[in-house]
């Protein structure tokens, strides 16, 4: 079996962009016919430049290669220009590229991925989802707004979430890490009692920041947030400094997690040795695809650590990520895009039963008995900056 021809498509993400503002397909086939779909999480450069970048990686490392060669795909392109360290954008393309080999193999052998990773270790997925005010108002008059972050969390616990994610530090700047405002330690503090007293214990809290903090500046918000027992601190600084993310988690009992702008073993190694995060979030599009992301969970596992896949894309990224989490002993929970409605939506197929979508079992991902990544049916792949994709997945019961 070779490959012989790849297709990539950028699709626009209609406002309020829930998912990135657009997606990154690619597509490639066997000479015996097969078909892999995959996702590229990469948001450093301009699409354009993103579609280049595929080419060129596909035309020397997996053109007329066996797509089942996926250690030899990695470290060929993670050695580029002899280079071998961690690159964000390479390892973006190689996570899509090696997704849709995983989708090839899976077909050619009648089986889903995870049966390929170690086979299933959950019967169901939990998954949780970030609190999406700006889709009710504009997000300028909301951020503030404890009322309509409350109602959003109610709406969410009504739905069945058992868990839900919030931003309360103030909007990102370029300029991070810095010191927090009184008003923002304030507010945050705030938001937590009021989101705690409205969804009782029965959900839990989990606190994002994108690593807008200095070290002493997140201990504060620690101390703030600590009383409402969240389930996480999320990147309380900025990443590439693992030693000033462990001295702010070994002072505070909030669990860190941490992951989605780091990429390959070797970065989340760095955060393991140091003690900086006890919950990793790699991101199946970035991470250096699906082979990479199982070494991290087992490296993770080693150090009493759990995954949380990071999801801000689309939905090959997002089965891939089921993948990963059914066959991972370690897996805690699973990032949604509220109920995955509209352009985003996981159809099911009646044919076959009720299927796993996020939006069913109390929040919690059911998988598919599908070969490869599930992933069947039509897809309307339309332009960048033009209409949103369609993609109908028929995601049968385990």
């Amino acid at each position: 079996m070779k490959i012989v021809s790849l297709e990539t498509y950028v699709v626009a993400v209609p406002p309020p962009y829930m998912g990135g503002r657009y997606w990154i397909f690619v597509k490639l086939k066997t000479d015996d016919g097969i078909e892999g779909v995959g996702e590229v999480y990469a948001a450093s450069f301009h699409p354009s430049v993103m579609v280049a970048a595929i080419a060129d990686v596909y035309e020397r490392y997996l053109e007329s290669y066996d797509p089942h060669q996926v250690e030899r795909f990695y470290r060929e392109a993670y050695s580029s220009g002899f280079t071998q360290r961690p690159d964000i954008s390479m390892m973006g393309v190689v996570s899509g590229l090696e997704m849709a080999c995983w989708d090839i193999i899976g077909k050619a052998a009648g089986q889903p991925v995870y049966q390929l990773l170690g086979g299933r270790v959950h019967e169901r997925l939990r998954s949780y989802t970030y609190l999406y005010p700006r889709a009710k108002k504009e997000f300028s008059t909301t951020f503030f707004d404890v009322d309509v972050f409350v109602e959003c969390a109610v709406e969410c616990a009504a739905q069945g979430f058992t868990a839900i994610k919030f931003d309360p530090a103030g909007p990102y700047t370029a300029y991070c890490g810095h010191q927090l405002s009184m008003e923002i330690l304030e507010f945050s503090e705030k938001l937590c009692r009021s989101l705690r007293e409205a969804v009782g214990s029965g959900c839990d809290l989990i606190v994002g920041t994108h690593g807008q903090m200095t070290p002493s500046a997140a201990l504060r918000f620690a101390k703030r947030i600590e009383p409402f027992d969240p389930l996480w601190f999320e990147e309380p600084v900025p990443p590439g400094q693992a030693q000033a993310m462990a001295s702010v988690a070994g002072r505070t009992t909030v669990p860190v997690a941490a992951g989605e702008r780091l990429t390959t073993k070797y970065e989340f190694h760095d955060l393991l040795r140091h003690g900086a995060a006890s919950i990793l979030q790699m991101n199946l599009g970035r991470v250096g695809g699906l082979m990479e992301a199982k070494k991290i969970a087992s490296l993770a596992e080693v150090h009493y650590a759990q995954i949380a896949p990071h999801l801000y894309n689309g939905p090959v990224g997002a089965a891939a990520s089921f993948h990963l989490a059914a066959a991972s002993p370690n897996f805690l929970i699973q990032e949604s895009i509220q109920r995955w409605e509209g352009y985003r939506r996981i159809r099911c197929d009646q044919r076959v039963g009720v299927c796993a979508g996020p939006v069913l079992g109390l929040r919690r991902l059911e998988g598919s008995r599908q070969p490869g990544l599930g992933l069947r049916g039509r897809a309307a792949i339309l332009q960048a900056d033009r209409e949103p994709l369609e993609w109908w997945f028929a995601l049968a019961r385990w």
